[in-house]
């Protein structure tokens, strides 16, 4: 797969005066658009909390009333994601964006993520501001996924401005959650049937990617109990700290087996052929308060990366009882609990949509046809949910790039990927792109 596009090989299909003054539009209105993606960063959603969530619909509602969008919120019961030991807070506020009524086309719902990850040290640049530097911007989600919104706008503000006809009319879904929550917007909305027509996700990558699917995601926390006491006093307390180390080493066991187990999935031409595999992994342990005191809570929590031939269920039974065969054989005190859970994505190229995505997609990057490649991988998306609700086809695109720093320090995306993104999307709610054939 090529590493950057060449726009002089694009398809050419051809566009309408109206369409065409658009595209240009949007290749000249970086103001406005690096404006917009400075006002959505500056709005702290970090997941955990996720407190703002409120606060960023205000946003979005403000800034589509004027295209003519009719906002909706929805809320997550609390019961759905109120988790303990996650740290969630405040509403789950999802916004639906729509212009419904008489003369509309069929809808599109068009998915986004409003939540980030935390900002962490090793910064250059504010974290929580769009700072442009050459050719790129620099923030928190600019790449992962607020940019994604931004190129969205641009792509609304182009097609309103230029009279341009379309073929859908989006139905725009900011979601909560995305970032490792208990129940994510997404899952909630689709289970409402709030998911009309087909469906964009833009939680993808700037690269010509046919979806073929995604791994599940499982986090489980393991709970070991003791009772505190003096260190300098011989046989003081229960050491949960020490009871966990034979579960710990049970987890390792099991991770050897559960690696071994291969998915049909098609893997990411990075890896060469090498068949994707289950993954499980230890990735927090929490203990202790001070040197000289027993600790009476030992914490861990494993992930586990299920593919799509995998039960869900046996996955975290199987994860329960190597954790209660360790625990007896240790005499310790053990609670499991559930804190996340992504369902796999299967063939969700499977439709009649993703053909004419792909060649509006290719004619905004500069890509062949030939340059798509069908393949999987082991990260995991709410989008799982989606497809679990009844709808089998999710179109894919994004800006991601390994060279982003998505989920790092110093986060960036390219300017020339937010309106290739931006032209992708006008390209495909037009009338007049892309014709079949």
């Amino acid at each position: 797969m090529a590493a950057r596009p060449d726009a002089s090989r694009a398809p050419r299909f051809p566009l309408s005066p109206a369409l065409a003054a658009a595209s240009a539009a949007i290749g000249a209105g970086l103001d406005r658009l690096g404006a917009d993606l400075d006002a959505l960063v500056s709005v702290d959603t970090t997941y955990p909390p996720g407190a703002n969530y409120a606060a960023i619909a205000d946003w979005l509602e403000a800034r589509l009333g004027p295209l003519g969008f009719a906002c909706r919120r929805v809320e997550v019961p609390r019961e759905r994601w109120d988790v303990p030991g996650l740290g969630a807070a405040g509403a789950r506020v999802n916004l639906i964006a729509a212009r419904e009524g008489p003369g509309e086309p069929e809808p599109l719902s068009i998915y986004a993520h409003t939540d980030v990850v935390p900002a962490g040290s090793g910064w250059t640049r504010p974290p929580f501001r769009a700072t442009r530097a050459g050719d790129r911007f620099y923030g928190r989600g600019v790449s992962d996924m607020k940019g994604t919104i931004a190129s969205l706008l641009a792509a609304l503000d182009a097609a309103a401005a230029h009279g341009v006809a379309l073929r859908y009319s989006p139905r725009l879904l900011f979601c909560t959650d995305e970032e490792g929550g208990a129940y994510p917007g997404i899952r909630w909305l689709a289970e409402q049937g709030e998911v009309k027509g087909h469906l964009l996700c833009m939680d993808g990558s700037a690269a010509p990617r046919l979806w073929a699917g995604s791994f599940g995601s499982i986090d489980l926390r393991v709970i070991v109990h003791g009772k505190a006491g003096h260190s300098g006093n011989r046989g003081s307390g229960e050491n949960a700290l020490e009871k966990a180390i034979p579960i710990l080493n049970a987890l390792m066991a099991l991770k050897a087996r559960v690696e071994k187990r291969e998915s049909a999935l098609p893997p990411p031409p990075r890896d060469k052929g090498r068949p994707l595999s289950a993954l499980l992994s230890v990735t927090v342990m929490q203990a202790g308060t001070k040197a000289n005191v027993i600790p009476e809570r030992c914490e861990i929590t494993v992930n586990r990366r299920t593919m799509p031939e995998e039960s869900d269920a046996a996955a975290i039974a199987e994860i329960e009882a190597a954790v209660r065969a360790a625990a007896g054989e240790a005499n310790a005190r053990v609670d499991t609990v559930v804190q996340g859970h992504l369902a796999p994505v299967l063939d969700a190229d499977r439709g009649p949509h993703w053909p004419r995505w792909v060649r509006c997609a290719a004619a905004a990057w500069g890509w062949r046809a030939e340059d798509y490649v069908r393949f999987g991988g082991s990260g995991s998306s709410d989008m799982g949910w989606v497809q679990r609700a009844g709808m089998q086809e999710i179109l894919m695109g994004g800006l991601s790039r390994p060279e982003n720093n998505i989920h790092a320090p110093d986060e960036n995306v390219a300017i020339t990927d937010l309106v290739a993104l931006a032209r992708a999307i006008l390209f495909y709610i037009s009338r007049d792109a892309a014709p079949e054939g």
